[in-house]
């Protein structure tokens, strides 16, 4: 089974490109990190408040699946320089 979690996200605070890329880059690195996960920005590379990002992982069991993607909706809601927007979770 494939988990595909599709995540939007408004940075407030940032004012730059290069900022959001910083925020983006540590968050991205961190998920990757502690959940063995695929995850890359989809859509709004050139605005500096807006990303979307995309994050699949396989399974056999829908239930670890479930889990493993809102263990990572709450790594995302702990970041403060972000604010989780729109959250879509398909399983394939």
């Amino acid at each position: 089974m494939i988990v595909l979690l599709e995540v939007e996200c408004m940075l407030y605070d940032g004012h730059s490109l290069k900022e959001k890329r910083s925020v983006i880059k540590r968050l991205i690195a961190r998920i990757q990190k502690d959940f063995n996960v695929s995850i890359t920005e989809l859509d709004f590379h050139d605005l500096w408040q807006r990303t979307k990002l995309g994050i699949v992982t396989i399974t056999n069991e829908y239930s670890h699946g479930e889990k493993v993607m809102q263990e990572i909706l709450r790594v995302i809601d702990t970041y403060s320089e972000l604010d989780r927007t729109i959250t879509n979770i398909e399983f394939l």
